[in-house]
C-alpha cells in the first residue's frame, strides 16, 4: 500500500508544524510535536483491501468496519492519546498532545480493524516518536467552546484550518498553534437529543506567542460577566468573525497566561522498590490440635441469658398477679353515689342496646299517611304494613306503587 502523509501548517508566517495528520495505516513511523494537535486517521478504505471481496462481482463493498487501538503490551491507550469512531460505517480517528515528559520515548500504537462481514481482523503498528519544539509551551493560551461542532467534524484539517484563521483575524499573533481538541462528553455535558440536529460541542486550545487581543479581553468585562451570570449571551465585538461558521460561548472561553501561573509542586513520598521485607520462613500451625472444653461457653452463652430472662419473667408474674387489687377491694374504696352513678349507666345502656334489636326503620316521607285536600280523608299509605320495611327502597318507581290513590286537584272557587 502506498504511504502519505499529510503535514498541515496551521501556524502563520514561520511557525513550524501544528498538525501530523497522516492517513496511512501500514506499519510505520511517526513524529508528532510535543505540545502540538496530533492527528491520524484510520480509513477504511485502506483496510477493505485486507479483507475478502464480496461473492459476488460487481457489488459495492460497505463492510461494517471497527477499530481498536492500545498500547502495545497495555490494554488501553496512552492517557494523552484519544480515539472517536462515530459508526462502524466512518473512519476512525486518534488524537491527542503529546507532552513534553513524552519526547523520546517510542509509543507503539496496535491497531485491529474487525469487519463484522465477514468476522476477520487486520492488525498494524503505529510507532509515534515524539520530537520537543523550541518554541513550546507557547506562553498565551486560549480555549474555545463551538457548540456547534462535534470533535471529529472539528478534527478535519480544512474546518480546524478555518478555525485557526478566524482566531489569527481577531488574535493577530505571530505563531498559532492548535494545542488540543476535547469532546464535550469529556467534560461531563450531556449527550445531545436526537433532534434539529443538535451538536454535543467541542472544547479547541490554541496557544500564541503575543498578549490577547482586545476582542477576547471583552469577555471580563464587569457587563459581559453579569451577562453570563444571568446566563444571558454577553455582547463582543468580535463574535461575527465566527459566527458564519462557528458558534462560540464566550461565557466558557478561558484565557490563560502561563507565564504568570503559579507552579505548585506537592511533596509525595519517595516512591519504594516495591519488594516486601523478608521476615523469616513461613511456619505453619501444627496438624496436631488439643481437644478444648466448650462448657464455660455454653454457660456464658445460653445459660446466663436464660437465668435472667427467668428472673425478669418471675417479676412480671409477681406485678401482674400478686400485686393486683380486686374489684371488691376497688368497689370498697370507691363512694357509693359514684358507684350508683356507674350503674345507671350500665343499666341504661343495656337498655338501649336491648331497644336497638327491636326498633324498625322509619317509614320514610313518602309512604306516611296523607290527608285528601277537600274531604279530608285520611290516604292509606302506598304499601301494606306487611311488608318488610328493612328491604323496602324509599324510592320507588310509579310501576311499583301499590294501592297509589290519585288526588284529585283543588277546584277553583268559582266552581
Amino acid at each position: 500500500a502506498k504511504i502519505i502523509t499529510h503535514l498541515i501548517n496551521l501556524s502563520f508566517l514561520s511557525a513550524p508544524v501544528v498538525t501530523i495528520l497522516s492517513k496511512s495505516h501500514a506499519d510505520r513511523n511517526v513524529y508528532p510535536s510535543a505540545g502540538v494537535l496530533f492527528v491520524h486517521v484510520l480509513e477504511r478504505e485502506y483496510f477493505k483491501g485486507e479483507f475478502p471481496p464480496y461473492p459476488k462481482a460487481g457489488d459495492s463493498t460497505n463492510d461494517p468496519i471497527t477499530f481498536n487501538t492500545n498500547l502495545k503490551g497495555y490494554p488501553d491507550r496512552p492517557g494523552w492519546l484519544r480515539y472517536i469512531q462515530r459508526t462502524p460505517h466512518s473512519d476512525g480517528v486518534l488524537y491527542g498532545s503529546p507532552a513534553s515528559e513524552h519526547v523520546g520515548k517510542p509509543t507503539i500504537i496496535e491497531i485491529t480493524a474487525y469487519n463484522k462481514r465477514t468476522f476477520e481482523t487486520a492488525r498494524h503498528n503505529l510507532v509515534i516518536n515524539i520530537m520537543s519544539t523550541e518554541e513550546f509551551p507557547l506562553p498565551y493560551q486560549a480555549e474555545f467552546f463551538i457548540k456547534n461542532m462535534n470533535v471529529e467534524e472539528m478534527l478535519a484539517s480544512e474546518v480546524l484550518g478555518d478555525f485557526l484563521g478566524a482566531v489569527k483575524n481577531v488574535w493577530q499573533p505571530e505563531r498559532l498553534n492548535a494545542i488540543n481538541i476535547t469532546s464535550a462528553l469529556d467534560r461531563g455535558g450531556r449527550v445531545p437529543l436526537p433532534i434539529n440536529d443538535l451538536k454535543e460541542g467541542v472544547y479547541v486550545m490554541v496557544g500564541a506567542d503575543v498578549q490577547f487581543s482586545s476582542c477576547l479581553r471583552e469577555v471580563e468585562t464587569p457587563q459581559n460577566q453579569l451577562r453570563c451570570s444571568q446566563e444571558m449571551e454577553p455582547v463582543i465585538s468580535c463574535d461575527k468573525k465566527f459566527r458564519a461558521q462557528f458558534h462560540i460561548d464566550w461565557c466558557k472561553i478561558s484565557l490563560v497566561d502561563i507565564t504568570k501561573v503559579v507552579p505548585v509542586h506537592s511533596n509525595r513520598p519517595d516512591p519504594g522498590t516495591g519488594v516486601l521485607p523478608d521476615i523469616g520462613e513461613y511456619n505453619p500451625p501444627s496438624e496436631s490440635l488439643k481437644n478444648r472444653d466448650y462448657f464455660a461457653d455454653f454457660l456464658i452463652t445460653l445459660a446466663v441469658p436464660s437465668a435472667v430472662a427467668m428472673v425478669l419473667f418471675i417479676i412480671l408474674a409477681y406485678s401482674m398477679c400478686c400485686r393486683r387489687e380486686g374489684v371488691q377491694k376497688r368497689n370498697m374504696q370507691t363512694p357509693d353515689i359514684q358507684l350508683v352513678h356507674h350503674s345507671s349507666i350500665q343499666k341504661s345502656t343495656k337498655e338501649l342496646r336491648n331497644m336497638s334489636k327491636n326498633r324498625e326503620i322509619s317509614w320514610p316521607l313518602s309512604t306516611l299517611p296523607v290527608f285528601h285536600p277537600v274531604s279530608g280523608e285520611v290516604v292509606p299509605p302506598i304499601h301494606p304494613d306487611n311488608y318488610e320495611t328493612t328491604s323496602m327502597p324509599l324510592m320507588q318507581t310509579q310501576t311499583n306503587l301499590q294501592n297509589q290513590i290519585q288526588i284529585p286537584q283543588q277546584q277553583s272557587s268559582g266552581k
